[in-house]
């Protein structure tokens, strides 16, 4: 329950870093998309280092299903594991949106207006699902302790890489669907959004598997 715990607390902040950054950006870019977005990517990904760092201790800091289901599916997380980590990332992304919903005076849930459901966009995510994986994966065989910086580097440049602008979990995919901000996704595009997630995961759990020497 502690790890749980700490998987929950760290996707709500996640999210409150995604979503309340969109937020502010979005207020202070004055309609400047490209400006709005890379803030949004910047605070994300110095969130994560802060995140990833604080808790890979106590859990993993997984802070994502995806990664969750990658890592017991690789053997290095035991399956029990999944019970307690799924629905604590869904219940701490949820939070972490009403969270930055209250922080910026804004209704708590709203119905996200943002479509997301172009065939572009699909592929997009299944870019950004396979390459998290793989960053993750390459990184922690040699390099450990730098999995909070390649991460990180990684989503800020699938923020702007990838056309779908690198969900790349299913935890935060269904919590933005209940923010009508910069951030967020129509409840219409997230079926779509899973689909290219797990899709994403098949790939990097075969690419792992022809890649790897043990």
């Amino acid at each position: 329950m502690r790890r749980a715990f700490a998987e929950a607390l760290g996707t709500a902040f996640l999210l409150i870093a995604v979503v309340g950054s969109g937020i502010m950006a979005e207020r202070l870019a004055q309609g400047n998309d490209a400006v709005a977005l890379l803030a949004n990517a910047v605070a994300t990904g110095g969130a994560l280092i802060a995140l990833i760092t604080i808790f890979a201790p106590i859990s993993g800091a997984h802070f994502n299903p995806a990664v969750t289901l990658f890592e017991c599916m690789s053997g290095r997380t035991p399956w029990r594991d999944m019970i307690l980590y799924v629905p604590a990332h869904i219940a701490g992304a949820i939070t972490g949106v009403v969270v930055a919903h209250a922080m910026f005076a804004l209704p708590i849930v709203q119905a996200s207006q943002h479509v997301r459901a172009s065939t572009g966009e699909l592929i997009g995510e299944i870019v950004a699902t396979t390459g998290l994986l793989l960053t993750i994966w390459g990184t922690a065989r040699t390099r450990p302790e730098a999995v909070p910086t390649t991460v990180a580097a990684y989503i800020v440049g699938a923020y702007w890489f990838t056309s779908s602008t690198s969900f790349a979990n299913p935890a935060v995919t269904l919590a933005r669907s209940v923010t009508d901000t910069f951030s967020g996704i129509a409840p219409a595009s997230v079926p779509g959004f899973l689909a290219a997630q797990l899709i994403g995961l098949v790939l990097a759990i075969g690419a792992t598997k022809l890649l790897s020497d043990r």
